[in-house]
């Protein structure tokens, strides 16, 4: 074996000098090895001079191509033995557990495989010296280097084994010393016990007869000197009580004060009068003994102790984290404390008080002590009649509690009452972090609550079932029937929680309107609620001087009477009045309200609830008369019967609401918090009404009736906006009734409407083709049926409300398909199924954590329904549609009728115009209108699908509409040279690059006369101007009509001969084209 020079000094292992190596020895530059001070580091210094160790080079000098030192095979068998080492179970090693026992290891292991010769009997060292000098192949002079290596790395393990060790070595010579003593003295009392035993043995052989009066004597004494101490003990055991009971230890408590009374009452002592105080003593404390023993049990039971606070959790927020949702759905049912009690219970035995530890920080166990000590005390048929006789108060007692820690937890101005409008439907639809928390703090806390106070009854149950075998009680129903009456308590205090936040009258914004109709009204006398107590006890100031003072002296009289009930009554004295008002006026005045009531609160009140009754399902023991499969019927039969049909009536008067506000058409003031442009009022608060109704489906379970109830509103919705949007574009007729408006008249037409929306469909890049076609169209119509100035929707506020409606059914569109999810239910829940039994479905699904608003909605859907929905989403696509179309179409039937407007006027002129026509100048202003609107409401796709394109139609309609001219002259071909300059001017803030070249030489060609018009047409034929036939007939004739107008005879004659002239002229050189 080689090791190059990968020695122990120089860079063995990757270690460089001035390094630890492998052994724990430091290294400097150089490679010479400094030793550790301390223990037996100098045993091998001889070896440093016996041996020296050239210097080695440091790793980058090493012969080895990738800089790694190679590891010596003893070495490597180290690090393997190290790793199997700490894999063993028992963390033992042969050789220890410290440093050097893993290199020694190594090296044995080493030794065993490549010398295990020298470690057998007849190895004979001198014949391996003869072989390691033999450098032949016969020897073993190869091996040499590595016997070396391996000679010092056993003499570096043994030097770290002695370090680690050297401290037990020294410890163990004095214990050696201490033990030796102890072994000499144990003689010495051996045999003094010895001669003891010997002389004793030899006094009793000796015969005394005066020894025998001597025993008689002792004997009375013995007597006398027993009731002397019975005496002394029943003296002393009023102490070692009243510090049991101070310390809660009951049943050494209740074992003393037994003992005393059965000692009090023994013949010997009732004949002596100096007891008679200490009799009455130990009677009155075995009653207020039992009062303290069923006290604490009510505490545990009911979480009054403050050792029961880790029993239940409150709700948190932000991590939806509570004793139902969270920590005890995932916490496996062995490892909770109710089952670890459970399963190490042992009733049939008695129980043991374990003075050393505090009794109540086992609430459990608390309990269990308490029923053994009541057993003891023959009143445990007592306490649980007081059981069942304070429950209703004790439970009502919790809820108030919990209401009012809520109530502290989340001030009232934080949520507020439902107000009236739309202020009060928004308040209702929204999704307010402080308003959402409540009811979920309320109810995850307060069910919390009802857990552990039922996994304390539980405990209460199993124990005295163990007791009753034990002891073979009879009356067992009397004794083990509590936990029905605690099932029917919780379900009414459910049953009232849900009745009192779900709005069980109606609307919740009809009772807050109600409500506020009746208090602002200052000239109304208001009415006492008699149902409310006008004074309490509980009212008293109970830090005041005087009742300090009265305290003060209650506990000195109870000090003095029952020396264990002061400290109690002390902690129970600001409780106990405030418990006992509340539950004398529970029955009367109920529950305070945090919360408006409203049906939106059922996403909120269900999932606490259905998690509650699935986790008392395993608390509820088998042996009681409640049917586990109908724990939950009750939820059922309220849901079914009293939520669903209130469900329906909320949704159907919210969603009229909605439609029947003066705002629902109207711009909402806060578009840009949910949309990219502005959308209609109405349109939010409908889907956002959808949406709570989906978030309330989503903490119910499915039921396709609802479903289908929310299509049915959408449809409605939709009616109602595209009647909304019929009263946009209609228009009364003389004889009394109404038609629709041009633009929505045109898109509804075969031919123009296919061809606009053909247009929306293509990219503006191929849009080109079309434009003519529609311009085509649009002048054909307009030519058949002229426009009316109530044709036009020129009103601002309706084209704003036109791109209100577009943007909002868009929006609501995207939203609504997002909404969207198909399920495989087909059948719906109606109070049908309450009669056949079937209503599990409500409450099988787990629900246990309050759920994220941030997680998304959806409205679940049979594939019947989601072919229905799909239907009203398209159709809230079309009549967007419509609305862009038309809003395209009015635009440019708007441009058509001023233009019209324009050209009926007769354009011969004395002076030259200095102003456009003032029909320009407004149509100039229309458009600038127009852009403004579509620039804001509109995004830029469908805003550039509008606008672009105005050019060509301008430009076109100026040319067409030219035959509608009668007289023209070169001033009023200059005003109509203006005026196209003006539309151009204004259009290239609309559209870009926009030149109406085409109308501008056309009235060029106006001003250099009807000869240059027809000798150009000669020249090309008519291909190079740009016009057609008509076209240049209509600007010939306009050349010649203010000759033909003249009012001599002479001049009109000529025009109308040269009008004839040019005309057959044009004819016959665009003939062919």
């Amino acid at each position: 074996m080689s090791y190059g020079q990968n020695g122990i000094n120089g860079s063995l292992n990757g270690y460089h000098s001035g390094q630890t190596n492998h052994y724990g020895e430091s290294q400097q530059e150089g490679g010479r090895r400094v030793r550790r001070a301390g223990g037996y580091g100098g045993f091998f210094e001889s070896d440093l001079a016996e041996h020296p160790e050239p210097d080695q080079p440091l790793g980058p000098e090493s012969p080895d191509p990738y800089n790694a030192p190679s590891v010596p095979s003893w070495r490597r068998r180290e690090d393997i033995g190290a790793e199997r080492s700490r894999q063993d179970v028992n963390g033992l090693r042969p050789y220890g557990n410290g440093p050097g026992a893993r290199q020694i290891e190594g090296v044995v292991q080493h030794i065993q495989e490549k010398w295990s010769i020298m470690t057998t009997n007849d190895c004979v060292p001198a014949h391996i010296a003869l072989q390691l000098m033999d450098n032949s192949s016969l020897g073993r002079g190869s091996d040499y280097d590595d016997f070396r290596e391996t000679s010092k790395a056993l003499q570096k393990a043994l030097k770290a084994i002695v370090n680690e060790h050297h401290q037990g070595f020294n410890s163990s010579i004095g214990t050696f010393h201490k033990i030796q003593s102890s072994i000499q003295t144990s003689q010495n009392r051996v045999r003094t016990l010895k001669s003891s035993l010997l002389d004793a043995k030899s006094n009793l052989t000796v015969e005394k007869p005066e020894l025998k009066g001597l025993a008689a004597s002792s004997q009375n004494y013995d007597e006398m000197l027993q009731v002397l101490g019975q005496i002394e003990k029943v003296q002393t055991l009023p102490e070692h009580l009243d510090a049991r009971i101070s310390d809660k230890h009951f049943l050494s408590a209740v074992d003393i004060l037994q003992d005393a009374l059965r000692l009090i009452r023994n013949s010997n002592l009732e004949s002596i009068g100096a007891l008679a105080d200490l009799r009455v003593y130990l009677n009155n404390q075995e009653t207020s003994l039992i009062d303290i023993l069923i006290e604490e049990l009510h505490d545990h039971l009911y979480l009054k102790s403050p050792y029961c606070q880790s029993r239940w959790k409150a709700f948190t927020a932000n991590s939806n984290e509570t004793a139902l949702g969270s920590d005890a759905s995932t916490t496996p049912a062995a490892i909770q404390p109710l089952y670890q009690f459970l399963n190490g219970l042992n009733a049939r035995s008695l129980m043991l008080d374990n003075l050393a530890e505090n009794p109540e920080s086992n609430s459990f166990e608390y309990i269990h002590m308490l029923l053994e000590a009541l057993n003891k005390m023959g009143r445990l048929d007592v306490a649980v009649s007081r059981m069942e006789q304070r429950l209703p108060v004790e439970l009502f007692a919790i809820v108030e509690r919990t209401n009012h820690e809520v109530d502290v937890r989340h001030p009232a101005h934080l949520r507020s009452s439902f107000k009236d409008g739309w202020t009060g439907l928004q308040q209702a639809l929204s999704e307010d972090s402080t308003r959402g928390e409540v009811l979920p703090d309320l109810l995850w806390t307060l069910y919390s609550k009802f857990e552990a106070v039922a996994e304390g009854h539980r405990v209460a149950h199993d124990v005295i079932a163990g007791i009753v075998e034990r002891e073979g009680l009879r009356q067992t129903y009397a004794l083990l029937g509590g936990f029905q009456e605690l099932w029917k308590l919780f379900q009414s205090e459910m049953r009232s929680l849900l009745h009192d936040y779900l709005a069980s009258d109606g609307s919740p914004l009809r009772r807050a309107s109600n409500n506020s109709t009746t208090t602002t009204n200052i000239f109304q006398r208001s009415q006492r609620d008699k149902s409310k107590r006008v004074f309490k006890l509980a009212s008293m100031d109970q830090q005041s001087a005087e009742m300090a003072v009265e305290q003060d002296e209650l506990d000195k009289i109870l000090q003095a009477s029952v020396p264990g009930l002061v400290s109690k009554s002390h902690r129970l004295s600001g409780k106990t009045h405030g418990d006992r008002s509340v539950a004398y006026d529970g029955p009367a005045i109920g529950h305070k309200l945090l919360l408006e009531p409203s049906v939106f609160n059922i996403s909120s009140l269900l999932p606490p609830s259905i998690s509650f009754l699935q986790r008392l399902k395993d608390i509820v023991p088998s042996d009681s008369d409640i049917a586990i499969s109908t724990l939950t019927s009750f939820l059922d039969d309220f849901l079914v019967n009293v939520f669903t049909p209130q469900l329906d009536d909320t949704l159907t008067e919210l969603c009229n609401q909605v439609l029947l506000e003066l705002d629902t058409f109207r711009q909402d003031p806060q578009w840009a918090d949910h949309a990219r442009r502005p959308i209609l009022k109405g349109g939010f608060m409908f889907f956002s009404l959808i949406k709570a109704f989906c978030r309330i489906l989503d903490a119910i379970p499915e039921d396709q009736n609802f479903t289908q109830l929310v299509i049915t509103q959408l449809a409605t919705f939709h009616d109602k906006c595209s009647a909304w949007y019929k009263a946009l574009v209609t228009r009364a007729i003389p004889d009394g009734g109404t038609r629709f408006k041009s633009a929505a008249a045109m898109i509804e037409s075969d031919d123009l409407g296919a061809v606009v929306k053909d247009l929306w469909k293509l990219n503006e890049s191929d849009r080109a083709e079309l434009k003519p076609k529609e311009v085509e169209l649009l002048v054909s119509k307009t030519n058949e049926t002229p426009l009316e100035p109530f044709d036009i929707i020129s009103d601002r506020r309706s084209v704003e409300a036109l791109c209100l409606l577009y943007s909002s059914m868009r929006w609501l569109a995207s939203r609504l398909s997002s909404l969207r999810r198909v399920t495989g239910t087909q059948a719906g829940l109606s109070s049908d199924l309450i009669k056949g039994g079937q209503v599990n479905r409500w409450t099988a699904v787990s629900m246990g954590s309050v759920r994220d608003d941030e997680q998304p909605v959806y409205l679940p859907m049979s594939k019947d329904l989601a072919a229905i929905f799909d239907g009203i989403v398209s159709a809230y696509q079309d009549l967007a549609m419509k609305a862009l179309l038309t809003l395209h179409v009015d635009m440019r039937c708007g441009i058509i009728h001023m233009l019209s407007r324009t050209f009926q006027a007769q354009y011969l002129l004395d002076q030259p115009a200095n102003e456009p026509d003032p029909n320009i100048l407004a149509l100039n202003a229309d458009l600038l209108s127009f852009d403004d609107t579509l620039m804001v409401h509109l995004p830029v796709p469908e805003y550039q699908f509008i606008t672009n394109g105005l050019g060509i139609l301008i430009d076109t309609l100026l040319v067409a509409y030219a035959s509608r001219i009668s007289l023209m002259n070169e001033n009023g071909c200059g005003q109509m040279q203006l005026n196209v300059l003006v539309l151009q001017q204004n259009l290239k803030s609309i559209e870009n690059d926009i030149t109406l070249s085409r109308s501008s030489r056309y009235y060029e060609y106006f001003g250099e006369g009807a000869d240059a018009i027809v000798s150009k047409a000669k020249e090309t034929g008519g291909k190079d101007m740009g016009f057609n036939l008509e076209e240049l007939e209509v600007l010939v004739k306009l050349c010649h009509s203010e000759p033909l107008q003249s009012s001599q005879r002479d001049l009109a004659t000529q025009a109308k001969r040269a009008l004839s002239d040019h005309l057959l002229q044009l004819s016959e050189s665009m003939w062919n084209t």
